[in-house]
């Protein structure tokens, strides 16, 4: 009995660290993920170095897209860079 009860503080140090630490931590994952999936020309976006620009080319298959910095300068970055969207484009209607 004794053993049991001196396990007691350690399983609720790792109960809060779960709650406090590795589930949001895993939340704010998923939704950065959803976020990548969810790409579309036209898009403009910042990238984890502070460029912003605008999406040119979205590969459905690839990890990289194609963003224009600049009126005619288009540079390929990795789609796991992009940490986020600031305006966001409406799909086409059909």
């Amino acid at each position: 009995m004794q053993g049991l009860e001196a396990f007691i503080p350690m399983i609720l140090i790792f109960v809060i660290m779960y709650l406090l630490l590795i589930r949001p931590q895993q939340k704010k994952l998923k939704q950065h993920q959803e976020m990548l999936k969810a790409l579309r020309r036209g898009d403009q976006i910042v990238t984890q170095g502070g460029v912003i620009g605008k999406i040119v080319k979205v590969k459905d298959d690839a990890t990289d897209v194609d963003v224009e910095i600049a009126e005619g300068v288009t540079v390929r970055i990795v789609r796991s860079t992009i940490s986020q969207v600031l305006n966001k484009t409406e799909p086409a209607a059909k």
